[in-house]
Parts: structure tokens; C-alpha cells; sequence
């Protein structure tokens, strides 16, 4: 806040001697003020009442503050943790999806180097020249690759093509990333070869020049390497830059066996609309396709949300939300992450218990929680029993119960994650996404209801939700189509062929490892299933080939068939029924859940204007001061001044007076200054006192200045609007209300 200075108190000789070497400090945050013991007059003689200062209080207030403070930390580091794994999960499934395309462009690369290599052998004489070399128009074609990434968003993009320079570069390959920001007609083609050079030659020279590329290639490490340079959107770049840029390097293309590899966000035309013809003559392409947004958004999905690993888990309206969030933003995985960890840090910074989700990467998850639930207070255990999903719950309030708790949490969440994953594996075969099963999955009011209920209408008309339900509020389903995609799932799990039914049951046993139950009935299965295909593949062939009706034990075999695939669709509505339990409806699972959509929303979209105002006019609320909180409403002296300016403007219409602002500015401040001066007056020093008219006229430039700098922050949050020119005294207010 700013510093005081008091009218009354008569400047010190030694202060005004120094006054241009004596550097005073400046505090943006107010001092709190002085107690009123230590302002109380030495002849004052009334006796006040005293505050209570016993040790076992200031003992007990010490040890609550530390204990906060502690906690706090922990949730810090347990966030962190959290989203550190969360992170490095989405790098490594992200670089997964691309190890084939990556391993297929590097194969591009030495079959492209070898083939410039082919057009020319260079002497070392020819090497060492600094001008290019051309033996023939074929020497000046560059190898390209063009990248389809079908995303609308580059932002997506950057990490692959991070992750391509990485792979090429282990393999051997010199790399260059170039921005398609440096290929503008600001920048020209100096900037680009700049980058170039910064990344390739390790220096950035003042004058530019493709020659000491060329230098640098000759060198016995360097040389014999292919020199490929990526270009992440070519839709983004200038077309006149780039064309020259293309130009330039095809002159040098046999002394530097330069290759290409530029990202493409459209469609595979779009070199030709942004490149002239006598630039793309220079090119050799090829076509490569990343994988599609929503194919690295199940990917994600599954690893981070599904898959009980990552710490963290989101409830069935966050869920909707974040599919929503994705869908809105044409796909872009980034916009989502970017939700997801907002929607992690203010769990942690939420949940009071949120520290104790670090036990999920324990081994021991029990005896973790064990220790830490024994420690924990009193008053945090209490919070815990009395979390709205432990409301039913009959148990003595021990950190015993609470581990218990945590650990049927875990048990339910493994088991709600084999499911789901059960479930995706059948709907990939009608190309279902994961993030819509997994919505489904989390909402208590569907998976609630008895499974009767739901699964009578198999049989029946069934089609998926439109995409009009994608737009709904919060990802919320309507009536006709809640739960359509499970339903589909369970239907398709009938309709499949023998071949198809054995390659699924393989995966739900992979996935249903740790459920002994539903493991035994998987197996019971491809035995039968095995069995059946042994029958048909001794059948003699001739029989199906003439046309004869089927024999009665073909029309057998047939029903079996179906009858297994009946099984399995029972065996489906078996682990919907025991398994696919949403983590919502389990006691304790605030802890390691997030449930405020309307926070997460909030955060997202946001309203920085209403933030704004309301941090001002409840600024002493933030800054956590004694000196303030004790006002209530009142405005004080202490208080921050454009907290103090904005305050006073809300007494205004939509013009404020700025003389009248102004003084009411100064008298807010003056105000404590007014109680000492009357506190000095009764004393008996007060005659040997005398305000300076020197004090008080550097104190009253002070109030200005200060009304001055309150008034071009108020101007510069948008709140203000300056004085014009026909009313110079008013100032206009931007922002009304909350």
C-alpha cells in the first residue's frame, strides 16, 4: 500500500541533510497499524481494556497456522505429482500414436538422401566452394513431405513436429524446426535462414548468408547426413517468402542435401494455392497423414481419465463438459488439456484432502493412507465423515475408516475402469469415441437404475445420439438418447461374427485382469468358441459349395453361435450391473474427484472485468490484513488506494465529479491523521509540535500524486474512461454493477 506520512511529526535534521542519498524503500503493501498501545500518549493515563495474550492462546493460534500452511504444501506438491505423471502420460501416448508414421518418414528421408546423393558425386574440391553446384535441372529438385493434420489449430501440431525433429535427430539426421511465423515479409527469407543457421551452424551471424551452411555441411562430422528442415504449417507462412526460401535452397540442394517436411492443415492442393509455379516445379512431393484429433483424444482419454493411474478423476458433468469444450473448439487436443489441468489445479486448491490422492501411486495404498489418515486432526476427519457422499455412512469418525474409505475408492475405480474398457472395445466396431462412453459411464442417474431398466430396450430401435445432443449444456443428454452409446456396445457385442466375438473376448481379458469372476466366464466363452471353429473348419467344403440346404448340424452349430453371442451380451449386462459403478456414488470420493463444472466453466471463459471489480471493492478480503477486515465496510486509510478510489466511485452515476472524487479521496486518507493529530493535541508535548508548511505541502503533492496513479490504473483495468476535452472535471464510468 503506499506509505504514510504524518503532517504532524516535524522533519528530522539528519533526514533533510540526506534527503537526495537517503533512499527510502517503497511499499506496495501498507504496513498494518501501529496497536493503540504503542499510540497512547505517555501523560494519557485512561485505562483500556487488554487483549488477551496468554501463551496457550498465541500456542494454539501458532500451531492452526502452521498446520494450514503445512497442508497447503502438501497439496502443492501432491499437484505437482499429479499432473507431472498426467503430462508425461499424454507425451508418451502422443508419441506412441506417431512411432509408425515417424519411422515411415525417416525411411522416406534415406531413400531421398540416397537418391540427391545419386545425381552428382562432389569432389572434396567442389565441397569446400562457397557457390553453389548444378549439374542439371534434376539436381534442383528438394524431396518434400507433405503432412496432412486435419487439425484447424496449429497449436496441436507443435509437439508432433517437436517430436518428429526428435526422432530424426536420433537416427542420425541434422534437423531444423523453422517457425511458419519467421516466414513473413517482415522477417523476409533473412529470418527464416537465420533460424536455420541458429539451429544447424549453432551461431547467428549478422550478415546471413547460405554459404556458411554450406561451410559448415563440409565439415567431415557434418557431412554425409541428410539436413532435413520442418516448416509446421505451410497455410500460415508468407508465400512470397517461402517461394524464395524454396528458391534459394534449391541452388545448393546438391552441396546440402536439404529435405523438407512441412505440415499441411487443409487439404494436400494448399501448396498450390499459397506457392507460385516457379516454386513448386522445386519440389518433389510425398504424403504423409497424421493421425485425426479425435483418434489422440480417445488415446488420452483412455490413459489419463480411464485408466486408474493418474491420481486424478473427474466427475460426470466435468466430463460432459470437457467434451463439450472439446467439440466446440473443432478438436483441438490442446484446448483440451489446457481444461484439464485448470480443472486438476483447482481441485487441489479446493479440496482440503486432496494431498492424500498421492497414495494411488503407492504400492501400498492402504498402509499409506493408514499413516496419514492417524495424523490428520480432528477437525479435518471431521470434514471428511461429513463430505455429502458419506452422509449414509454409519462409522466411527478414525483415520482407520477414512483409509478404508480411500481404498474401496481405488478398488471401485479399477474395476469401473475394466469395464469401460470392455465396452470401448466392442463400440469400436461402429467407430464410437471413448469420451462418449466414458460420459455415460460417469453419470450416477443412468448407471443408478436397475439394469432391466435400461437393457430391455437392446432389442429395439436404437441409434446414437445426434449431433445436436454434443451441443447440449454441460454435455447433459437428453431423455431419448441417455445411455444410447452403452446400449449400442451391448448390441453390437450379439451381432458379431465368431472371428470378431474370439478377438474381443482376447481383449476383455486383457482388460478385466485382477476380476476373477468375470475372467472364468471369459474363458468359458473361447472355449466354446474354439470348439465351434474346429467343428467348421473340418467341415468338408464341398458341402457348402453345392447349394444343399443345411444339414441339422449346420442349423445347430448356427444356434450355438448365436447362443454364445447371447452370452456374451449377458456377460456384458453382468459387468454393467457389478462393476460400472460411478466413482460419485462411492463415500470419500470428493477427495480424489472434481465436481464443480460451473468453477471449471468459470475459470475457462471466464469474466475478467467482474473479477476485477469485485477483487477491488473486497480488496482486504485478498490481502488477508487485520488492519482492514476489522472496517467491515468502512473504508480506511490502510486500504489499497485504487481499492479506496473504486470504492468512492460506486457513490456516482455513470459521471463522476472529479473534484468531489477527489475530496473524498483526501478525506478517507487524512483520516487517521486527524485522530493523531487530536490524540497529540491532549498531550502534553503537543505545544513543543507544530506542522511545517513545508511538510504539509510536500504531503498534500503526495495525496495527489497518488489520486493521480489510482485514477490510470482504474483508466487501464477499463473501468475509467479519461476526461474529454468538452468536460474536462468529469470522468466517465465504464463498468456497472456485478
Amino acid at each position: 500500500m503506499s506509505p504514510s506520512v504524518t503532517p504532524d511529526s516535524p522533519p528530522s535534521p539528519s533526514k533533510s541533510e540526506n534527503s537526495e542519498t537517503n533512499l527510502q524503500p517503497f511499499f506496495v503493501l501498507h504496513k498494518a497499524l501501529p496497536r493503540k498501545s504503542e499510540g497512547k500518549a505517555s501523560g494519557s493515563r485512561k485505562t483500556r481494556r487488554k487483549i488477551d495474550l496468554s501463551p496457550t492462546l498465541l500456542k494454539s493460534n501458532d500451531k492452526s497456522d502452521s498446520d494450514n500452511h503445512l497442508y497447503e504444501q502438501l497439496r502443492i506438491e501432491a499437484f505437482d505429482l499429479v499432473w507431472s505423471n498426467i503430462e508425461t502420460t499424454i507425451k508418451g501416448v502422443l508419441r506412441r500414436i506417431n512411432v509408425d508414421l515417424f519411422n515411415e518418414i525417416y525411411s522416406w528421408v534415406c531413400e531421398s538422401f540416397s537418391a540427391t546423393k545419386s545425381t552428382g558425386t562432389l569432389g572434396i574440391y567442389d565441397v569446400k566452394r562457397s557457390y553453389p553446384v548444378v549439374i542439371n535441372s534434376i539436381c534442383k529438385q528438394i524431396f518434400t513431405a507433405l503432412i496432412l493434420t486435419k487439425n484447424v489449430e496449429f497449436v496441436d501440431d507443435l509437439l508432433t513436429f517437436e517430436e518428429l525433429g526428435i526422432h530424426l535427430k536420433s537416427h542420425g539426421c541434422h534437423v531444423a524446426n523453422i517457425s511458419s511465423l519467421d516466414f513473413s515479409v517482415k522477417n523476409g527469407v533473412g529470418g527464416c535462414l537465420r533460424s536455420l543457421l541458429r539451429q544447424t551452424v549453432a551461431i547467428t551471424p549478422d550478415v546471413v548468408d547460405i554459404s556458411i551452411l554450406a561451410a559448415w555441411y563440409s565439415e567431415p562430422d557434418n557431412y554425409d547426413k541428410p539436413v532435413v528442415v520442418i516448416i509446421d504449417d505451410i497455410e500460415r507462412c508468407s508465400g512470397i517468402v517461402l517461394a524464395e526460401f524454396i528458391m534459394m535452397l534449391s541452388e545448393w540442394v546438391i552441396k546440402i542435401p536439404i529435405i523438407l517436411v512441412i505440415g499441411v492443415a487443409t487439404t494436400v492442393d494448399a501448396p498450390r494455392k499459397v506457392l507460385p509455379s516457379s516454386a513448386l516445379e522445386h519440389l518433389e512431393p510425398r504424403q504423409f497423414t497424421l493421425g485425426s484429433p479425435i483418434e489422440r483424444m480417445d488415446a488420452i482419454v483412455e490413459d489419463v481419465l480411464v485408466k486408474p493411474t493418474s491420481g486424478f478423476n473427474v466427475g460426470y458433468k466435468v466430463a460432459a463438459f470437457l467434451r463439450n469444450y472439446f467439440l466446440k473448439h473443432d478438436g483441438t487436443v490442446s484446448a483440451f488439456i489446457r481444461a484439464l489441468k485448470i480443472a486438476c489445479m483447482k481441485h487441489f486448491s479446493m479440496e482440503i484432502l486432496s494431498f492424500l490422492a498421492k497414495g494411488t501411486f503407492n504400492e501400498d495404498s492402504q498402509g499409506f493412507w493408514s499413516d496419514k489418515c492417524k495424523l490428520l486432526p480432528e477437525v479435518m476427519l471431521k470434514y471428511a465423515f461429513d463430505l455429502p457422499s458419506c452422509q449414509r455412512l454409519i462409522a466411527e469418525k478414525v483415520g482407520d475408516n477414512l483409509a478404508h474409505g480411500l481404498s474401496e475408492v481405488k478398488k471401485l475405480r479399477k474395476n469401473w475402469s475394466s469395464v469401460v474398457m470392455c465396452l470401448y472395445e466392442a463400440g469400436k466396431f461402429h467407430r464410437m469415441q471413448l469420451l462418449d462412453i466414458l460420459c455415460e459411464a460417469l453419470d450416477p442417474d443412468f448407471c443408478n437404475l436397475e439394469a432391466s431398466d435400461y437393457l430391455l430396450t437392446v432389442g429395439k430401435d436404437i441409434t446414437l445420439p445426434s449431433s445436436a445432443d454434443h451441443g447440449l449444456h454441460d454435455g447433459e443428454c437428453s431423455g431419448l438418447t441417455k445411455g444410447r452409446f452403452i446400449l449400442q456396445a451391448v448390441q453390437t457385442v450379439r451381432d458379431l461374427p465368431v472371428a470378431l466375438l474370439l478377438q474381443l473376448l482376447k481383449l476383455w481379458e486383457k482388460h478385466t485382469v485382477g476380476i476373477d469372476e468375470v475372467i472364468q466366464k471369459v474363458k468359458e466363452l473361447q472355449s466354446v468358441l474354439t470348439f465351434e471353429d474346429h467343428d467348421k473348419t473340418i467341415e468338408p467344403e464341398g458341402l457348402r459349395m453345392r447349394g444343399r440346404p443345411m444339414s441339422r448340424h449346420q442349423l445347430t452349430m448356427e444356434k450355438c453361435t448365436s447362443s454364445v453371442n447371447e452370452k456374451a451380451a449377458l456377460l456384458v449386462e453382468f459387468m454393467i450391473r457389478n462393476y460400472l459403478t460411478p466413482l460419485e456414488c462411492a463415500p470419500f470420493h470428493e477427495i480424489v474427484c472434481f465436481k464443480h463444472v460451473d468453477i471449471l466453466q468459470s475459470a475457462l471463459i471466464g469474466d475478467p472485468r467482474r473479477t476485477i471489480q469485485v477483487d477491488l471493492l473486497k480488496s482486504h478480503t485478498y490481502l488477508c490484513c487485520s488492519c482492514c477486515n476489522k472496517g467491515g465496510s468502512i473504508l480506511l486509510p490502510s486500504m489499497h488506494d485504487t481499492s479506496i478510489m473504486y470504492n468512492l466511485a460506486q457513490e456516482h452515476g455513470d459521471l463522476i465529479n472529479l473534484h468531489d472524487w477527489y475530496q473524498s479521496f483526501r478525506a478517507t486518507v487524512l483520516s487517521s491523521c486527524t485522530k493523531t493529530k487530536h490524540k497529540l493535541q491532549r498531550s502534553p508535548m503537543s505545544k513543543k509540535r507544530k506542522p511545517a508548511n513545508a511538510v504539509a505541502n510536500v504531503f498534500e503533492a503526495s495525496i495527489q500524486a497518488r489520486f493521480c496513479r489510482a485514477v490510470t490504473e482504474l483508466q487501464i483495468t477499463g473501468l475509467l474512461r479519461m476526461p474529454s476535452k468538452r468536460r474536462p472535471d468529469f470522468l466517465q464510468r465504464v463498468a456497472f454493477g456485478l
